[in-house]
């Protein structure tokens, strides 16, 4: 049996990678980034890394996940008094000794990187200068880098978890392997019709108060409950020899008419459509909405790769030895259509990054308290002078899509010379 070797594969896939000098230096900036990402708090913040006061030591940043988690509180002097007031024994501060969000009334409006700034000490100077508030650039990139990542990794991790199950399942099954007992077939269309009337038709006042996310997700989960318990009682009721015959189900003309239809539906309309809808728009709306329109390329990818391999000796011969279609795809198919579906969640990542920063441009999808590389473009336009608003963040968000997009060029040119 000629079964691939996944391992051995990768390997060749990576050394491969790594010669493409490009990339792999988008590569080595993208680490960079994430760097930043996950340490943005301890980079550019208000309040000190550690300090000293009354004979007691703190690490006020640490502290602030205990208190944001409920876990504790912090003491009166803390609450009614500004970190910069406080009477230190001793003190380090972040780099940037602001955070997204701190207003520098004596640096605002609009303060140049290069004018003359009111400072106490050079530690505190507004090295890429300040927006109509006074808020420090610096610290509003690094924050903006944070939610730029995270848009781009959860928005493609529910685009590739859909596109991955859907594709993957039409490539394999195709139309007539797949096959369904008429009892649980109805069992589910009735269940997941009464899921969909309760959750998307009878609670209107849901819709009215800005629901519709919460209450689509909640219909995707009970529709998946429902659907997994049915799939289970159908298995186990054919292992007892209780249902021999079944429908046929053209699982993969399904998948292919329904990417189709999400194809065909303007997507930035769609998403400024549902965040009317939704009463308060958050960051992870716009999230969420961007992976359930983005999965339809992977699903492609997934199918077509699936097919290519369905068909080789080492598939068929876990189907002879009698493994089921779900252990064959998790163990045996996945592993080999994996480096495509990396590829294309590269290139995805990137629309995604460039998707929300529009957004926040137009003041969609991000709430007061957050700062976005988008939101920081948006207050150029009110003073087209500021430069730094405008030259910063844009140089931010193209670096950054254009990471994306060279990394994803280097894994296509790694994978063609692989195989």
């Amino acid at each position: 049996m000629n079964h691939p070797n996944p391992a051995g594969q990768r390997s060749r896939f990576w050394q491969n990678f790594r010669r493409q000098k490009g990339a792999f230096r988008a590569w080595r900036l993208l680490q960079f980034m994430i760097f930043i990402a996950v340490f943005a708090d301890f980079l550019a913040n208000d309040k000190p890394l550690y300090c000293k006061i009354d004979g007691t030591h703190y690490f006020p940043i640490l502290k602030q996940y205990t208190v944001d988690l409920g876990l504790s509180a912090w003491p009166a002097d803390f609450v009614t008094r500004r970190w910069k007031e406080q009477d230190y024994q001793k003190a380090i501060w972040p780099p940037i000794p602001y955070a997204a969000q701190t207003i520098d009334l004596k640096n605002s409006g609009f303060i140049s990187p290069f004018a003359r700034q009111r400072t106490n000490k050079l530690s505190e100077r507004h090295w890429l200068g300040t927006d109509q508030l006074g808020r420090d650039l610096a610290a509003g990139l690094i924050a903006g880098t944070r939610v730029a990542l995270l848009v781009g990794l959860v928005a493609m991790a529910i685009a590739g978890s859909i596109g991955l199950l859907l594709g993957a399942g039409a490539g394999y099954f195709g139309d007539s392997r797949l096959r369904i007992h008429p009892l649980p077939a109805i069992l589910g269309i009735i269940s997941n019709s009464w899921i969909i009337y309760y959750w998307l038709v009878s609670r209107t006042y849901d819709l009215l108060e800005g629901r519709l996310i919460n209450n689509l997700l909640m219909a995707l989960l009970c529709g998946t409950l429902v659907t997994g318990s049915l799939y289970i009682l159908t298995r186990t009721l054919q292992k007892r020899g209780q249902l021999q015959h079944g429908w046929a189900v053209p699982i993969d003309a399904l998948v292919l008419r329904l990417i189709e239809i999400v194809s065909a539906l303007p997507g930035l309309m769609l998403i400024l459509g549902v965040i009317a809808l939704i009463k308060n728009p958050t960051i992870y709306h716009v999230m969420i909405i961007i992976g359930l329109i983005s999965w339809t390329g992977i699903a492609r990818f997934a199918r077509a790769e699936m097919i290519k391999i369905r068909s080789l000796e080492y598939i068929q011969a876990a189907q002879v030895l009698g493994f089921s279609d779900g252990y064959i795809i998790i163990k045996h198919a996945l592993p080999n259509i994996l480096n495509p579906i990396i590829i294309s969640l590269s290139f995805g990542m990137a629309g995604a990054v460039l998707l929300e920063a529009f957004l926040s441009f137009l003041g969609l999808g991000l709430g007061a308290e957050s700062v976005s590389w988008g939101s920081l473009l948006n207050m150029a336009r009110s003073n087209v002078a500021a430069w730094w608003m405008a030259i910063f963040p844009g140089l931010a968000i193209f670096l950054l899509v254009f990471t994306f997009n060279l990394i994803g060029e280097g894994l296509n040119k790694a994978l063609e010379r692989a195989d």
